[in-house]
C-alpha cells in the first residue's frame, strides 16, 4: 500500500504530468485480478518461480523457473533498498526546506538508508510476533494520513481546469512523441504494481492460504484503486505551476507543492512525514516478502549456500538467514550510492523489470496452459469465463512496459542519464544461465517435479 502512495506522490521529471498516473491505477487491478486467481490454486511462498514450474510446458519448466526464481531474489532485494532509499531523500529533502543552509551530502542518504532497512530487519526478527498489529497500525496511517494529506490540499490549493488536469500532457522530457513522453512518464507510478505479489510470499506462514491470501489481495486492489484515485486526481487539480515544482530544491516536487499550498513548514513537515513512516513500514513488509521468497527458492536449492539459506533456526520460526541476507545485501548496495548515484538508481530500477519480467512469466506461462487444454489443480476459485480475457489483458499491459523500463527518463542521453538497467538485467540473466548450465540444473529442483512425486507416492 505505501509503494501505491510513494509512486504517485513522487513526480520527477519524467515525460507527462502525474494525471496519467490514473492509467496506471486502472490496469493495475488487472493483474492484481489474475494474481488472485493464481493463488486460489497454488498458495506458495515462490509465488511467480513455482507457478512458472507448474504451467509452463514440459520441455522448458526447469529453466524458466530457474530463471524466474533469481529474478524475483534480485528484484525483492532491490525493491527493499529502493523504497528505503526514496524515504531516505525525502527525509533529505524536508531537512533541506527547513534548514536552507544545510547541503545534501551522498553520505547522508546512505546512512539514512541503512536505517532504514536496519528498523525493518529489527522488526522482521525481534518483534516478528508484533507485525500483524504493526500491520493493521500502518494500513490505519494508509488510510487516515492520505485523507490527512489530500483535505489541506483540496481545501487551500488553486485549482486546474478539468481539460488541463485530465487532458494537457507536458512533453518535459524532451522526447520527439507525445506517444512516447506518455510511456516514459508512467514508469514513476509502475513502481507502485511492484508489491502485488507481497501477500502470496507470506502464503505459508497463513492459515487457509488458498481462501485467505486472495481475499488480501482482492481487498488490497480495491482499497488502493480508490484510494489511488483520489490521490491521482487531487494532484492533477492542485499541481498548477508544474515548471516550479519540477525545479524545487528539495528534490521532490510534492514537498514543495505541499509548502506552497500550506506556507508552513511544520505543516509540510507533518504531512511528508506521513509518506515517510508510511514508506518505511513498506520495507518492512518487502522485508518479510524478500526473505521468505529467497528461503523457499534455498529450499529447492535455486541459489549457490542453499543449505545455508532455507535453514530456519529452533525456536525463531522465522528464515533468519534469508532475513540477514537481505540485511547484508541492503547495506553493500547502499553503499554504492557514496562512489556512484548512477549505479545505485540502476540497480534499483533493476526492480521494475526483474518483477514484470517475473509476472509476464507466470502469466503467460498460465496463458500456454490454458491454450494446450491441459488440466489445473483443483480451486476454491475460478475466473469462470473471464480468466482468458483477464489473462491477456494482464499480458498486453505488462509487455510494453517491460520494453519502456529500459528507457532513460530524459533526452539527451549521456554516460549520468543512461537508463543502465537493460546492462544489469542482462548481467543477471546471463549469470543465472551460466551458473545454471555450469552445475545448477544439477542440483535445482523444480517444484512440480517435487508436487508430481507427491501425488505419485499418494496415489
Amino acid at each position: 500500500m505505501a509503494a501505491k502512495i510513494e509512486s504517485i506522490f513522487h513526480t520527477d521529471k519524467l515525460g507527462t504530468e502525474p494525471e496519467w498516473n490514473a492509467v496506471e491505477v486502472s490496469t493495475d487491478e488487472l493483474v492484481e485480478s489474475k494474481y488472485q486467481g493464481v493463488t486460489f490454486r497454488s498458495p506458495t511462498a515462490g509465488g511467480q518461480y513455482h507457478w512458472v514450474s507448474e504451467f509452463s510446458p514440459r520441455w522448458c519448466q526447469k529453466y524458466l523457473s530457474y530463471i524466474t526464481g533469481w529474478l524475483l531474489a534480485i528484484g525483492w532485494q532491490g525493491a527493499i533498498v529502493g523504497l528505503a532509499f526514496v524515504a531516505g531523500t525525502i527525509a533529505q529533502g524536508l531537512i533541506a526546506l527547513n534548514n536552507p543552509t544545510y547541503e545534501p551530502q551522498p553520505w547522508h542518504g546512505t546512512l539514512l538508508v541503512i536505517a532504514a532497512v536496519v528498523i525493518a530487519i529489527a522488526i522482521n526478527t525481534l518483534l516478528a510476533k508484533t507485525l500483524p498489529m504493526a500491520e493493521f497500525l500502518i494500513l490505519f496511517l494508509h488510510i487516515a494520513g492520505l485523507f490527512a494529506i489530500i483535505t489541506p490540499l483540496l481545501i487551500m490549493a488553486p485549482k486546474n481546469s478539468a481539460r488541463v488536469a485530465l487532458l494537457e500532457i507536458t512533453n518535459s522530457g524532451g522526447w520527439s512523441t507525445t506517444g512516447t513522453s506518455f510511456m516514459v512518464g508512467l514508469l514513476t507510478a509502475l513502481g507502485s504494481m511492484m508489491g502485488m505479489d507481497c501477500a502470496v510470499h507470506m502464503s505459508e506462514e497463513v492459515k487457509n492460504a488458498s481462501e485467505t491470501v486472495p481475499k488480501a489481495i482482492l481487498w488490497g486492489a480495491t482499497l488502493n484503486g480508490i484510494l489511488g484515485y483520489l490521490a491521482v486526481f487531487t494532484l492533477c487539480f492542485t499541481m498548477t505551476d508544474i515548471p516550479a515544482l519540477l525545479d524545487t530544491g528539495t528534490g521532490f516536487p510534492f514537498l514543495q507543492l505541499f509548502y506552497d499550498i500550506t506556507h508552513s513548514f511544520a505543516g509540510t513537515t507533518v504531512m511528508a512525514a506521513i509518506v515517510i513512516v508510511t514508506l518505511i513500514f513498506a520495507v518492512v513488509s518487502e522485508v518479510a516478502t524478500a526473505s521468505r521468497q529467497i528461503w523457499a527458492f534455498a529450499r529447492d536449492d535455486g541459489f549457490p549456500f542453499s543449505k545455508f539459506l532455507r535453514r530456519v533456526k529452533p525456536g525463531w520460526n522465522i528464515p533468519l538467514n534469508a532475513l540477514l541476507v537481505s540485511l547484508g545485501f541492503g547495506i553493500v548496495i547502499s553503499l554504492i550510492n557514496l562512489g556512484s548515484a548512477v549505479a545505485l538508481n540502476a540497480i534499483v530500477s533493476l526492480t521494475i523489470s526483474a518483477l514484470i519480467s517475473s509476472y509476464i512469466l507466470s502469466i503467460g506461462c498460465l496463458v500456454s496452459k490454458r491454450l494446450r487444454r491441459e488440466p489445473f489443480p483443483p480451486s476454491r476459485f475460478s475466473l469462470g469465463k473471464y480468466g482468458m480475457a483477464i489473462n491477456l489483458a494482464a499480458l498486453i499491459f505488462l509487455v510494453p512496459f517491460f520494453f519502456f523500463v529500459f528507457f532513460p527518463t530524459s533526452t539527451p542521453v549521456d554516460a549520468q542519464t543512461m537508463n543502465w538497467n537493460v546492462s544489469m538485467f542482462g548481467g543477471i540473466t546471463v549469470f543465472a544461465t551460466v551458473y545454471y548450465v555450469g552445475g545448477g540444473r544439477k542440483v535445482y529442483r523444480p517444484p512440480v517435479l517435487i508436487q508430481n512425486r507427491g501425488i505419485e507416492l499418494r496415489g
